[in-house]
């Protein structure tokens, strides 16, 4: 019996661990012979963020930029494990809530993986100030889209409401880390844990939806999960 499993990814594009974790959850589905669904969900780690340095933010936060830098450290020898380039001294604190209209939005089209990595990149490689309409819909031309019709998008109110909705879903939850990943709307784990436990809960997953023999859903390894998400 062929199972199509849903997941979605409860992440904000401005959280390095929910880079990283979508990253290693793609080389899970690797081999994966079951096919998949992703949908990425709104979250917001500052729905109050301005504009600015993002290390002088998170200095505000975390008891001075020198903790910050170490931080930043940690954070860009793993995704650079992953393939991924941050580039912290460049990166701008934004609020990112047009940003997930903009995810929104694509996922409408088929097309919100390319957008939210785009995203993300735009953010930890390039430096773009995510809470900028302008840079947003250059994110999207990035992609092939029209920008003069992206921008008129997100100056308009659509996806305001869909985005406000999965926000409040988030919060329904309880989820206050992410990246957080929901299975078949009922399996939950959360944090940027490695491929194999990941393929491990696909697998799970894959038979309890079959309605194959039960067993109990694999406990997370890897790093704590105060590690490897960002939180409120």
């Amino acid at each position: 019996m062929t199972v199509t499993v849903q997941i979605e990814i409860y992440s904000d594009v401005v959280c390095p661990w929910c880079w990283i974790g979508e990253q290693r959850l793609l080389k899970a589905l690797d081999g994966f012979t079951e096919p998949v669904e992703l949908t990425w969900r709104a979250f917001q780690l500052d729905p109050s963020a301005e504009s600015g340095p993002l290390v002088r933010w998170l200095g505000r936060r975390y008891g001075g930029e020198a903790n910050v830098q170490r931080m930043f450290a940690q954070v860009t020898e793993v995704g650079r494990g992953e393939g991924l380039t941050m580039n912290f001294d460049r990166a701008i604190n934004a609020n990112t809530f047009d940003a997930h209209r903009l995810i929104w939005w694509a996922g409408q089209r088929g097309d919100q993986r390319p957008m939210v990595e785009a995203l993300h990149r735009a953010h930890f490689t390039d430096g773009a100030d995510l809470g900028s309409r302008d840079a947003l819909a250059a994110v999207a031309a990035g992609l092939g889209h029209d920008e003069r019709g992206v921008r008129e998008l997100l100056d308009s109110a659509e996806g305001v409401a869909e985005v406000q909705d999965e926000l409040a879903t988030g919060r329904e939850l309880g989820i206050t880390g992410v990246p957080m990943f929901v299975f078949a709307g009922k399996y939950a784990i959360s944090g940027a844990q490695d491929p194999s436990t990941l393929r491990e809960v696909l697998d799970e997953v894959r038979r309890r939806e079959s309605g194959s023999p039960l067993t109990t859903l694999p406990t997370p390894r890897g790093e704590q999960c105060d590690d490897d998400s960002c939180t409120v």
